[in-house]
């Protein structure tokens, strides 16, 4: 049945980082010389501007729709400090914060703002497809006329409670109420745990307002509140010593499949008690293939796009970034442009009574 289908999800290489150091994934890389070979040997018709003349001396800005020292702010730095190389011309790349709205904000400027010749990018909140499907009224785009770049890594949302707190489980959070710290009612940080109330009818509460991650995570410290629901990739870049002295516990991830570190961890799909829970559930979690992300502005020129998509091929594998990556406790899971294209699209293919489901709990704005 078309409800039951899977999410597109095509073969991706992952780098994670381990306490040994070394790189774990598939074997071998592209190789990029070829590709950017003929991308220089396409003719360009009389008069037009090349790909490298167009990009030399210029600045890209690079719109990050969070907050800094959250996980995203890493990546999307960790790519503004080394993508620049990669594109024709060596264009410089500056990183200007947005945050707003679940970076609705972010995702509005790019659209609708932004210079429609490819001197933006910008990493924006893994559900705006989603959203837009859904009807959001913050959501002022088109997902699928966005030129999308490529994949860093998944969106590994996780919900995590304090020690101390009495829920230690997901089996906890039917019986009991834990406070949850989050950003605005759009984050993810907000919304899993919110749709697991609605389709579960487990008891979390839900406190907005918090900056960012880190914010929320400070007022866990205070005692505000007793957990945060982050990517896990982020509780390790800001709190590595919550995880290996277990101050906290992993309840719940809000994968297609459990991560390869987190075994014991269910998901989110998997404590559905129903098949209809599961596809509500499985359609929601579909933003964590989407993951963190590079896009550009819809409008730009084809041959600008595909530089942009080698471009940012090569850096995800280059090892300059990826030994950054060790340091920062952060993993790669690159996915080409075209492949993320598509599962853009499929997300916003959701047959209508998935949709009328999944509407009906999903806290819009």
């Amino acid at each position: 049945m078309a409800s039951q289908r899977a999410f597109h999800r095509p073969d991706a290489v992952r780098y994670r980082f381990g306490r040994s150091g070394k790189r774990a994934g598939n074997s071998g890389a592209p190789t990029f010389a070829l590709a950017f070979s003929i991308l220089f040997l396409v003719p360009i018709p009389g008069g037009a501007q090349s790909v490298e003349e167009f990009y030399r001396g210029k600045t890209i800005n690079f719109i990050i729709g969070y907050p800094t020292a959250g996980a995203p702010d890493v990546y999307a730095r960790l790519v503004v400090r080394h993508l620049g190389k990669y594109i024709p011309g060596s264009p410089t790349i500056v990183a200007r914060n947005m945050p707003g709205a679940g970076s609705l904000l972010a995702a509005n400027h790019l659209f609708n703002v932004a210079a429609k010749d490819g001197t933006t990018l910008g990493l924006t909140s893994p559900t705006i497809p989603l959203e837009e499907t859904l009807g959001a009224p913050a959501s002022k785009y088109k997902a699928s006329q966005f030129n999308w770049i490529g994949r860093l890594a998944t969106n590994p949302n996780i919900t995590f409670t304090a020690n101390t707190s009495q829920v230690k489980s997901i089996k906890d959070a039917f019986e009991k109420v834990a406070i949850l710290g989050a950003t605005g009612r759009s984050s993810t940080n907000a919304v899993y745990p919110t749709v697991l109330n609605n389709v579960l009818g487990t008891k979390f509460k839900i406190v907005t307002g918090y900056e960012g991650t880190a914010a929320a995570m400070l007022a866990m410290e205070r005692g505000e509140v007793e957990g945060h629901s982050p990517t896990y990739d982020g509780l390790k870049t800001q709190h590595p010593d919550w995880i290996t002295q277990r101050r906290v516990n992993i309840i719940v991830q809000y994968l297609l499949k459990r991560h390869p570190e987190l075994p014991d961890v269910p998901t989110s799909v998997e404590a559905a008690s129903t098949r209809d829970q599961a596809v509500v559930l499985r359609t929601v979690s579909s933003a964590s293939e989407i993951g963190k992300f590079v896009l550009t502005t819809p409008g730009v020129p084809a041959a600008r796009v595909a530089a942009l998509r080698l471009a940012f091929d090569a850096v995800v594998h280059d090892p300059v970034l990826l030994a950054e990556a060790q340091k920062l406790r952060i993993e790669i899971d690159p996915m080409t442009g075209t492949d993320l294209q598509k599962i853009v699209s499929e997300v916003q293919g959701i047959p209508p009574d998935v949709i009328e489901r999944v509407r009906a709990i999903y806290p819009l704005n």
